[in-house]
């Protein structure tokens, strides 16, 4: 623990899928390194769904930057979101890097979200956690423009 560090020391907003009304079909994050964080996690948010639209979202891991064998990480997907219940909702999934397969050279990840049906408004954020040298906030996306 770090007690007199700021959120912004900790955390690294590594990739996003910004917000958007997102057509039916597949919105995917570039693939991220695991290495630099103990820890990830992927925020989901949905707006307001099209008529009988769905929303699954799920990380997958990849050998390297460029999706080398990409295959979904075992028990890293989230329950579908539905449109009678799933208006203005959050949903969250963590990964530590002892989820993927290292064994064979899996080390990379990227968040993928699937909108069924009809178009809907989604965003999403990969951050990395417990960074293994702090700041955490050197490995910021460049779309992050402030930090205060």
């Amino acid at each position: 623990m770090f007690p007199n560090a700021k959120g912004s020391e900790l955390l690294a907003i590594l990739a996003t899928l910004d917000p958007v009304s997102q057509a039916a079909g597949t919105a995917t994050t570039g693939w991220i390194s695991a290495a630099n964080h103990h820890g990830l996690l992927t925020i989901i948010q949905t707006g307001v769904l099209g008529t009988g639209a769905t929303v699954d979202a799920k990380l997958q891991q990849a050998q390297d930057a460029s999706g080398t064998g990409a295959k979904d990480i075992s028990g890293k997907a989230i329950t579908q979101i539905v449109k009678a219940s799933g208006d203005n909702k959050q949903a969250l999934i963590n990964v530590k890097p002892e989820d993927l397969d290292t064994v064979n050279g899996f080390g990379f990840v990227r968040l993928s979200v699937t909108v069924g049906t009809a178009a809907s408004q989604t965003a999403a954020q990969v951050l990395g956690v417990n960074p293994r040298e702090l700041p955490a906030n050197t490995a910021n996306q460049a779309a992050v423009i402030q930090v205060v």
